[in-house]
């Protein structure tokens, strides 16, 4: 199953660094009227981007954990360093894409229309909740890597 890690860290990459480039550019587009110009062209794109990234996300780390005879030990009662922190990583991932649904949701219905405030607290809401959460799930990817 290597090439399933291989795709999976490509996508992660892609899932990671396309969140960090969008969060970076919120950060750097303070005025209004610059938001307007850019997320409408680019968020589209990278909305669809992403979402292909978190399919082959979700596609291979599932076909991992199926192929390594983790899926019934998940849902056991065993717990060790490994599971526990793969768990973790997989609680967070569901959120994540929770979030991601949300996000997703309100972008496109809301693409060429002003958002309203619930849809502006959710939509950035979510978005600042994955760019975290993201930050977490490497964390514990990392934690695994350096066990086994």
């Amino acid at each position: 199953m290597g090439w399933a890690l291989h795709l999976h860290l490509v996508a992660a990459i892609a899932w990671i660094g396309g969140a960090f480039f969008m969060f970076m550019l919120g950060v750097s587009l303070r005025k209004k009227e610059d938001q307007d110009a850019v997320y409408p062209r680019i968020g589209p794109i990278y909305g669809y981007f992403e979402v292909a990234a978190l399919v082959i996300l979700l596609t291979t780390g599932s076909l991992m954990i199926a192929s390594n005879g983790l899926l019934d030990i998940l849902f056991s009662n065993l717990t060790n360093e490994v599971i526990d922190a793969l768990r973790k990583k997989l609680y967070i991932v569901a959120v994540i894409v929770v979030l991601t649904v949300i996000h997703m949701t309100i972008s496109l219905k809301t693409l060429h229309t002003v958002k309203t405030p619930l849809q502006r607290l959710l939509s950035k809401g979510s978005s600042m909740g994955i760019f975290l959460l993201n930050l977490i799930v490497l964390h514990y990817a990392m934690v695994l890597r350096d066990i086994l």
